[in-house]
């Protein structure tokens, strides 16, 4: 007898076929889950620590980015400073004094412009170490945003370029010059902003609030502001400040003769503008700087960038390049020129650095 043989119908076949193809479906699916599960664990977070895009990678900080925010912090600043003044809701007192007795004044236009200033910098580059002329109240903390976006005139003069976020020191004076605002002489208060690497002043950035004026250069980078086409080293205008004017013109008058022109003039940020090509009325013009007392970093940090930048120098008054790191005062005084024979300037004026570190 032959044997029996089993037939199936096409029906039969079909869902032969289907419970096939399932099994398949379901070893294969779970091969697909581990895949997938590896490769979204490797991938940031939703929300995570993701870099954005055209940013500097986590622990550096891109220079152009940061005179980007820097010279709108500057601005930010100065419109608090302005506003303040124009309201004359100055509200000023002393907070001490100076090594050589004088009452320095603090105002609300300090504060308001410190905090804004602080917080819009330090919003944008949190890793980064800030250092200011007033005390950031943490009580007084503000959300102040920056979008990212740099200018037209910085994105066609400077390139993106990353350093280690821990080499910076930011430098910020919310505002140079309040013995003046108080005063209301106007023309003298700048905002500023000085970006250090490495203790070098690279980036700096000075703004004059009741103009709108802003100063922006970066060290081998480019600027908004360039120097004058001449400078008198014969017989120089020297510019000083206007609570030792009298001590600078006697030596000086000495070294370059009689018709020396000495300039007092309030602020830091106006003194070091005064050496270059500043097409504002109100803005006197000096080939020389010096200060020959103690002076606080934040003052001059942003001036010294400006001029290394253009390849003008600013060093104490024995020719030492003044370092933006540790404590926040220099105590060699200093001496700024651009454009001069620098080494020279100094071998001119000996004594006045004995006077400095009074």
């Amino acid at each position: 007898m032959a044997p029996m043989g089993i037939r199936l119908s096409p029906l039969g076949m079909a869902v032969f076929c289907l419970l096939g193809l399932g099994v398949l479906y379901h070893l294969y699916s779970g091969f697909l889950a581990g895949r997938f599960a590896f490769f979204m664990l490797s991938e940031p977070a939703a929300g995570g620590p993701e870099t954005p895009r055209g940013s500097a990678p986590a622990g550096s900080v891109d220079l152009r980015e940061l005179l980007a925010v820097s010279v709108l912090a500057a601005a930010r600043g100065g419109e608090e400073v302005k506003r303040v003044r124009e309201g004359n809701v100055l509200n000023a007192k002393a907070k001490g004094k100076t090594r050589e007795g004088a009452e320095e004044q603090l105002t609300t236009g300090d504060l308001l412009s410190n905090r804004k200033m602080f917080y819009l910098l330090k919003g944008a580059f949190p890793a980064v170490q800030i250092n200011s002329e007033e005390r950031v109240d943490t009580a007084d903390q503000e959300t102040v945003s920056w979008d990212r976006s740099i200018p037209e005139d910085i994105k066609q003069k400077i390139q993106p370029k990353e350093v280690p976020a821990e080499s910076v020191t930011v430098w910020i004076d919310p505002l140079d010059a309040t013995q003046e605002y108080t005063e209301d002489l106007r023309q003298y208060v700048t905002t500023m902003v000085c970006v250090a690497v490495n203790g070098k002043p690279v980036i700096g950035v000075i703004h004059k609030p009741f103009s709108a004026y802003t100063a922006w250069a970066m060290v081998d980078g480019g600027s908004n502001i360039k120097p004058r086409s001449s400078y008198n080293e014969k017989t120089p205008r020297i510019i000083v400040s206007r609570s030792h004017a009298g001590k600078v013109e006697q030596v000086a008058r000495q070294t370059f003769g009689n018709k020396t022109v000495i300039i007092p003039a309030g602020g830091a940020g106006y003194k070091v503008l005064a050496l270059l090509d500043v097409a504002e009325k109100n803005q006197e013009e000096a080939d020389v700087y010096i200060h020959v007392t103690y002076i606080k970093k934040w003052d001059i940090c942003a001036g010294n960038a400006v001029l290394r930048a253009l390849g003008g120098h600013m060093t104490t008054l024995t020719g030492e390049e003044i370092s933006y790191t540790g404590s926040d005062g220099n105590e060699g005084g200093l001496i700024a020129s651009i454009n001069m024979n620098h080494k020279a300037l100094i071998e001119k004026l000996p004594d006045l650095e004995k006077t400095s570190h009074k």
